[in-house]
């Protein structure tokens, strides 16, 4: 069986999703090496369902389906998807080829299950790691079963950061990607896959109202209607080279067939991407570096 990459996402995050996956494509010099599929939250009504709190640094918090992030569980659904049996790569729908992610499929797993990297300024598997990218072998995994630590979630009877930062499992079955494996909001030529990880500077939402809630807990969170008032937007990204090659993708997409017209048009109406994106497209149509330095498309 191919390898598998699968995005999650949910709707406000479509879009993003769909660029990800023509990224994949676009940037394999080897691009039947593998499958790319889509996974919706709306696919699973119990993460659309209200009323659930969960346990999040043993706080408890109301559970959101509506925010930005409510797809964040789906990483542990993939073994299950595939059948537990094959090689899948998982990422957030925030997350885009620059390099070429079939070389990750013809690496040596040296028998570990998961592959991923830490958040940056963290070093070792016993710290924070970064589940938005991980390489797995789902056939290492047969205690991943989606629905039942899904009921364990609203549960209480397990916590979201220690489920999210993989603290249920035994640490000689972790690897370590490199980080440009997993490159937060940093573009560069080693960059392999980009991920645009700052949730108030994506680039596909300069401008539009904030949709998500803040990851901490405390005097943050006592602070977010002030917050909301100052800062009520999505800001634009430091780096303009991002911002470019989000949308020179989403033209690429688009000239590709892999994404309408209607598609943006649609999304820019629900409110889930910038309203100048038409322009954007046009602007940044062809302006692709470094992903043609580094993957050549296959002739």
């Amino acid at each position: 069986m191919k390898p598998t990459i699968v995005i999650h996402t949910n709707d406000k995050q479509r879009l993003g999703a769909l660029v990800s996956a023509h990224s994949f494509r676009r940037n394999s010099r080897n691009p039947d090496a593998f499958e790319v599929r889509i996974v919706n939250a709306s696919a699973y009504p119990e993460l659309l369902e209200r009323g659930h709190t969960i346990l999040r640094g043993g706080q408890v918090r109301d559970w959101d389906p509506d925010d930005l992030q409510s797809f964040t569980p789906l990483r542990f659904a993939v073994p299950d998807l595939i059948g537990h049996d094959g090689v899948a790569l998982v990422t957030d729908p925030d997350v885009f080829a620059v390099g070429d992610a079939a070389e990750l499929f013809t690496r040596d797993l040296q028998g570990k299950a998961i592959w991923c990297r830490p958040r940056p300024g963290y070093h070792k598997i016993t710290d924070p790691l970064a589940t938005s990218v991980m390489l797995l072998d789902c056939a290492k995994l047969p205690h991943w079963r989606f629905a039942d630590d899904l009921k364990a979630l609203w549960a209480h009877e397990i916590d979201y950061l220690d489920w999210i930062n993989l603290k249920r499992e035994k640490l000689d079955t972790i690897g370590l990607l490199e980080p440009e494996w997993n490159d937060f909001d940093r573009l560069r030529p080693q960059t392999k896959l980009l991920h645009n990880t700052r949730r108030r500077t994506q680039p596909w939402k300069t401008g539009l109202p904030i949709d998500f809630t803040f990851r901490d807990k405390g005097l943050l969170n006592l602070a977010y209607p002030i917050v909301r008032m100052i800062l009520p937007n999505y800001t634009r990204h430091p780096d303009q080279n991002q911002e470019a090659y989000f949308y020179a993708l989403l033209a690429d997409a688009i000239d590709a067939g892999a994404v309408s017209r209607e598609d943006v048009e649609r999304e820019v109406r629900l409110g889930h991407v910038r309203r100048d994106s038409s322009e954007l497209i046009d602007r940044y149509r062809g302006r692709l570096w470094p992903a043609e330095q580094a993957a050549p498309r296959a002739a």
